[in-house]
């Protein structure tokens, strides 16, 4: 693995390469850190070039500002970081604030994209009028307000971890807490206005894909409704659309920042989310669509209570 950091417009861009083959850019979610991506990024790094990086202000990047950080700012940091890193083309992975960052970026960078894997996006506005899940932004800005980052991380755990929480590795766990003003002073209202650009989306020349754990995904955790390909934005589970744009749903394990337990010891298997059926090898996939997803399974570690991991001595 190599590490550095990249100049973006007054930021500098922590970032994580590893492997060799077609460019896979890795976009985190609440957070922004490289760290969620570390075990995924080892088992896919025998077929990708695997680029993953600190989101601005985040971690160990700098370009923190007190001021809301508009998403076409991330966007256009993932697109330096494809020019810059991978010869101007990627496949594109995000997980929830950071597969919201995906779409953007396919809706005003497309050619620097050979296709899209968008894990849970947290699009509420996209959901019903009355439906529960719109307020979930508003609920957390509302605790940020009132009660700091640790009320508002608290329950950011609560709803998006659930019982799928597990312990993360000390250093990234600080990393973390340190980064929670910056998520919700600074980041949250982005997030939180996002709806898809439809238009730009179906026009996009590459397949994009709506990944989420369904067997949780129409329960009542508010953003997953919106994030899920099996919730009230599409129609139905084998859905081919999300409000008119052409999307693929498949099942991918998953969590609220990260890609299930990536931060865990998985099996040494590549997740056929990202391979491509036959006898097509990876180094062909770089002037061809991405692959067509299949179900992950890694393996999950014991349960910790949201309350414990949302501690903040």
């Amino acid at each position: 693995m190599r590490t550095g950091v990249f100049e973006a417009d007054g930021a500098g861009l922590y970032y994580e390469v590893r492997g060799s083959g077609p460019a896979l850019l890795m976009i985190s979610g609440a957070g922004g850190d490289a760290g969620y991506y570390d075990g995924v990024a080892e088992i896919l790094s025998d077929a990708f070039t695997v680029i993953s990086y600190d989101r601005r202000g985040n971690s160990r990047s700098t370009g923190r500002s007190a001021a809301p950080m508009d998403l076409a700012v991330q966007a256009a940091d993932a697109r330096a970081l494809v020019d810059g890193l991978a010869g101007g083309r990627a496949l594109v992975f995000g997980t929830s604030g950071g597969a919201i960052i995906g779409l953007v970026l396919a809706a005003l960078h497309p050619e620097v994209m050979t296709g899209l894997i968008a894990h849970e996006p947290p699009a509420v506005n996209v959901l019903p009028d009355g439906d529960p899940g719109r307020g979930f932004f508003a609920e957390l800005a509302a605790l940020y307000v009132q009660g700091g980052a640790p009320a508002a991380g608290r329950r950011f755990a609560e709803i998006t971890r659930g019982e799928g929480t597990y312990r993360w590795p000390g250093e990234l766990w600080k990393r973390f807490l340190g980064n929670q003003d910056h998520l919700f002073g600074t980041e949250w209202s982005g997030f939180a206005g996002f709806r898809p650009d439809e238009t730009a989306l179906k026009s996009a020349p590459f397949p994009i894909v709506l990944g989420a754990e369904w067997r949780t995904a129409a329960r009542t955790t508010p953003a997953r409704r919106s994030r899920s390909p099996a919730g009230s934005e599409c129609r139905g589970p084998n859905s081919r659309h999300l409000h008119g744009v052409p999307v693929r749903p498949r099942p991918i394990r998953g969590g609220g920042t990260g890609v299930g337990d990536a931060t865990a010891q998985p099996r040494r298997r590549r997740p056929r989310a990202l391979e491509r059926r036959g006898s097509v090898r990876a180094e062909q996939l770089r002037d061809q669509h991405p692959p067509q997803p299949s179900p992950v399974g890694l393996p999950r570690p014991a349960p910790v209570p949201a309350q414990e991991l949302m501690h903040v001595r």
